[in-house]
């Protein structure tokens, strides 16, 4: 991600102390998935091109989760307990970054898909020329609901912001909605929450109500816009569901954009950090979990799972098949219908094309797998690799037991348990002789109709 400069050192408050009771789930509710990454996550990561001096992030219901999961980010914590509303929720960070005169950036654990130029835009709005006591991001959605509205001046600042609840019906008719973005300067920040009161319908501080005093004080606020995608807040599962939609399909729209073809592109699902190369087709119903990257020219074909893999370019996966993580995929290599990769690197030109598993080794480049092979990797306590030289055949219906090394050229025979090395252009044929005996199959039938008629 390209650094995006700001006009002073910021920190970035995220609140998350919310009991998310809608989303009715043992995690919490900043910690579901958008994209294969929480939405939590999905903040962190997008204000990271800004460089924050600091990450604060403000706990409450469920604390416990949400720590460890930025244990590791070196992010601040800081607890809301009791929970008294927004206003409260920012003063609680007031400790942890003591000492730090520069901007905050107050942003929501579950409004995850706020834009990186977004925050930018929020934080350089605050020192034009006008020098706005605060900038709140505001946004006009199809259905204004229930959210908080911003009445602006003459001038376009801030001439009031008002929760739904005790907004009049004229102030509910204006469709510039509150997102509860925001961006203060520190030295002015903690002074306005101090002030703040209660007296509302919900008996809550409210943090919107710091632009009310700033203006009190002779000195006005202003609104950037976003798009309503950008600041959709996720309460519920319905409403995880509506984010999670509305950014594949934004997703989707960019991998076409960037010269892939979808030729189902509403039955494609791509994780936060799935890429994709120019000419690459994916066909319908093709899932990417993350870590996945597609060389140019690729072909996914329909109903594959790719997770944790590379795919070189020209190669062609499925349809139906599963690659898990550590497969490396070489070019021009075929991954066919019902074949299962994981922890494998497989050649340039290398096929397996039907019903196998291959799970923790290596295939050369040319070597073709037979329908039915298993790579036996597990042997109950430890995984162990099996090594397959380039050029070499490996027969229908093989199973190869782990730790084994099959040589450049070699071939296995159909029906195979290998269980030592096999020497390069060798053939390897484990399994006993045929047997037939004339007439067995006729007799045996005439028996058994026999005894079945006999009761």
């Amino acid at each position: 991600m390209t650094e995006i400069a700001t006009p002073r050192p910021f920190a970035a408050v995220i609140l998350a102390a919310g009991k998310g009771t809608r989303m009715k789930s043992d995690t919490h509710k900043v910690l579901h998935p958008i994209a294969g990454r929480p939405m939590l996550m999905h903040l962190l990561a997008g204000i990271e091109a800004l460089s924050p001096v600091a990450e604060v992030v403000v706990t409450g219901a469920g604390r416990e989760q949400v720590e460890a999961a930025v244990a590791s980010r070196g992010v601040r914590v800081a607890l809301q307990e009791p929970q008294l509303g927004t206003a409260h929720a920012v003063q609680q960070a007031e400790t942890a970054l003591e000492g730090f005169d520069g901007d905050v950036l107050i942003l929501y654990g579950d409004v995850p898909m706020v834009q990186t130029e977004t925050c930018a835009r929020m934080l350089a709005r605050l020192h034009d020329s006008d020098m706005p006591a605060a900038v709140v991001l505001g946004f006009r959605p199809a259905d204004p609901l229930a959210y908080g509205r911003i009445l602006l001046d003459q001038h376009g600042m801030i001439a009031r912001m008002v929760e739904y609840k005790d907004a009049t019906e004229q102030e509910r008719a204006v469709d510039l909605c509150n997102s509860g973005l925001m961006a203060v300067r520190a030295a002015d920040l903690w002074p306005l929450l101090a002030r703040v009161g209660c007296d509302n319908a919900a008996g809550e501080y409210y943090l919107p109500d710091i632009v009310m005093l700033a203006l009190a004080d002779g000195r006005a606020s202003a609104v950037i816009e976003a798009e309503a995608w950008e600041v959709a807040g996720v309460n519920s599962r319905a409403e995880l569901a509506g984010v999670e939609a509305d950014w594949q399909m934004r997703r989707r729209a960019q991998a076409m954009a960037d010269g892939a073809t979808l030729i189902a592109p509403e039955t494609v699902w791509f994780a936060y950090d799935t890429s994709v190369g120019r000419d690459v087709t994916i066909e319908q119903n093709v899932v990417f979990a993350p870590g996945v990257r597609v060389a140019d020219g690729a072909v996914i074909r329909a109903f594959s799972h790719l997770e944790g893999a590379e795919v070189g370019s020209g190669a062609l996966i499925g349809p139906y098949a599963r690659l898990r993580p550590g497969a490396v995929i070489g070019e021009k290599a075929h991954i066919g219908n019902f074949v299962e990769v994981k922890n494998v690197t497989f050649g340039v030109g290398a096929k397996a094309n039907h019903l196998t598993y291959l799970g923790d080794g290596e295939v050369g480049a040319g070597a073709n797998i037979g329908a039915g092979t298993i790579f036996c990797n597990y042997d109950g306590f430890f995984k162990n690799r099996t090594i397959v030289g380039e050029g070499a055949f490996v027969g229908s219906n093989s199973a190869l037991v782990a730790p084994v090394t099959i040589g450049r050229g070699a071939i296995i025979a159909a029906g195979s348990t290998i269980t030592t090395d096999v020497a390069a252009d060798a053939l390897a044929l484990v399994r006993p002789d045929q047997q037939e005996k004339p007439g067995w199959a006729a007799r045996f039938r005439t028996r058994s109709a026999e005894k079945k008629a006999a009761g």
